[in-house]
C-alpha cells in the first residue's frame, strides 16, 4: 500500500503515520466564504481557492519557520493537509491508548465536510499568516525614516499601513512596552503617506486584552502609583485613537477580550473574521469599561444590550456583533479618493472629539478607583491562583 508524505514535522510519530512535517495552528484560519488571513486584501470583494502550486509553495515554506509552534498547531496543519489532499476523514478511529495517532485523527475529523479547496485554501492562508509573524519586524516607512518595533510588525504597502500585534505565543496580550509601541506606531502611520490605516493581529487571537502581569510590578512607590501610572498612559492610549487623523480599520483575525474590544468604537470600519468573539469580562476581574465604550457602545447597539456586554460579560459572536453594528463587512472602494475620504474621516471625528476626551477622562478615573480597590487586587490575586493550579 503506498503511503503519501504530508509536509509536516514529526509528533514523534511511529509505527504507520509517520507523515507529516506540521507546523502552525489553523485557528488564524477561518470558515470562509473568501479567504480570509490577517494580512487581508482590503480591495478584493472575493476570493479565488488556491491554486496547486501556491499550496505546495506553502509547503515549501514550512521550513523557513524558525520557531516550533507547538504539538496543537502542528496538529491543526496536519488535519488541513490531509482534508487537502484526501478529503474528509473516513480512516477508523485509532484506538484509546494510540495517542498520537488519535490526536492526529481528531485534528483531521474536526473539519468535517470542508471541501478540498476549502481547505486548500486555509491552508495556504494559514502558512502564509505563519511565515509573516515569524519574519523580522519591518518597519513603516513615514518620511524616509524607519523603525522596528519588538512587539508589533508594521508595514506599508498600497498606501495602505498595517499595524499587526505580534505577541500570538500570548495570544497578543498587551505589554506595558506595547501600549507605548501602538502609540508610536499610530503617530507614524498619522504621518506617513498611506491612505489608511489597519490594524489586526498575528495568530490566532486578535488581542486577548491586558496582560496582567502589568499588574504584578509594583515599582517604588507602591500600588498608588502602579495604578496612577496606568491610568495615565490608558488615558494616552485611548487619545491617540480618538485623534487619529486618517481612517482606521480594524480587521479582527480571532477572539478580541477587554480592551481591544472596547476601542472598537474609535475605529471606522470593523472587519472580522466568522472565527472572531468579543468579550468584555471586567465584573469578574473587579474593573470597568474604557475605550469610551461606556458612551460609544449604547450608541451603538442600545444601551439594554451593551448593558450585557459590558456588565454582564457576554461574549458576542461575529455574526452578533455584526447585527448589533459592532462589526462591519464593508471594504474600502477602490475609487474612493484619499483626500474627500481623510475629510469625512476629520468631520465625523470632530463633532464629537471634545465628548469622546471627556468620556475618555471619566472612565480612566474610575478605572483608577477600581485598580486601588480590594476587589479588584482580590479578583486578580484570584486569577493568577486559579492559573497556576491548570
Amino acid at each position: 500500500m503506498s503511503t503519501r508524505r504530508d509536509p509536516i514535522g514529526s509528533l514523534s510519530v511511529s509505527g504507520r503515520d509517520q507523515e507529516s512535517r506540521c507546523l502552525i495552528d489553523s485557528r488564524v484560519s477561518f470558515g470562509r466564504k473568501g479567504a480570509f488571513a490577517p494580512c487581508v486584501q482590503l480591495h478584493s470583494s472575493s476570493a479565488m481557492a488556491a491554486s496547486v502550486e501556491q499550496f505546495n509553495a506553502a509547503k515549501e515554506k514550512l521550513s523557513t519557520l524558525k520557531k516550533d509552534p507547538g504539538n496543537e498547531v502542528k496538529l491543526k496543519i496536519y488535519g488541513l493537509f490531509k482534508q487537502a489532499t484526501l478529503g474528509p476523514c473516513n480512516t477508523p478511529k485509532p484506538g484509546m491508548l494510540d495517542f498520537v495517532n488519535k490526536a492526529k485523527w481528531d485534528a483531521w475529523k474536526s473539519l468535517g465536510s470542508v471541501s478540498q479547496e476549502e481547505a486548500r485554501q486555509q491552508y495556504v492562508d494559514l502558512i502564509t499568516s505563519l511565515v509573516g509573524a515569524d519574519a523580522p519586524a519591518v518597519a513603516a516607512k513615514p518620511a524616509g525614516s524607519s523603525k522596528t518595533f519588538q512587539s508589533l510588525l508594521v508595514s506599508t504597502e498600497d498606501n495602505i499601513t498595517t499595524i499587526r500585534l505580534n505577541r500570538p505565543e500570548k495570544k497578543n496580550a498587551i505589554t506595558v512596552e506595547m501600549y507605548n509601541e501602538l502609540m508610536e506606531a499610530l503617530d507614524l502611520a498619522g504621518k506617513d503617506d498611506s491612505v489608511l490605516t489597519v490594524m489586526t493581529g498575528s495568530g490566532d487571537y486578535y488581542c486577548s486584552g491586558n496582560d496582567l502581569n502589568n499588574f504584578t510590578k509594583i515599582p517604588e512607590g507602591g500600588v498608588e502609583k502602579m495604578a496612577k501610572d496606568a491610568a495615565e498612559l490608558l488615558k494616552k492610549y485611548v487619545q491617540t485613537y480618538i485623534d487619529f487623523p486618517k481612517p482606521l480599520i480594524a480587521v479582527i483575525n480571532g477572539p478580541a477580550v477587554g480592551i481591544s474590544v472596547t476601542l472598537l468604537g474609535l475605529f471606522d470600519v470593523v472587519y472580522a473574521s466568522e472565527r472572531a468573539t468579543f468579550h468584555t469580562p471586567f465584573s469578574q476581574l473587579g474593573q470597568s469599561p474604557e475605550g469610551c465604550s461606556s458612551y460609544l457602545f449604547p450608541k451603538i447597539m442600545g444601551a439594554a444590550k451593551a448593558g450585557e456586554m459590558l456588565l454582564f460579560n457576554k461574549k458576542l459572536t461575529a455574526s452578533q456583533a455584526c447585527e448589533l453594528g459592532l462589526v462591519t463587512e464593508v471594504f474600502p472602494e477602490n475609487s474612493f479618493q484619499s483626500e474627500s475620504l481623510a475629510l469625512s474621516k476629520q468631520l465625523m471625528r470632530n463633532v464629537e472629539r471634545d465628548r469622546l476626551h471627556a468620556v475618555n477622562e471619566a472612565e480612566v478615573e474610575r478605572l483608577l478607583e477600581r485598580w486601588l480597590s480590594d476587589e479588584c487586587m482580590q479578583a486578580i490575586m484570584s486569577f493568577f491562583q486559579a492559573k497556576a493550579k491548570l
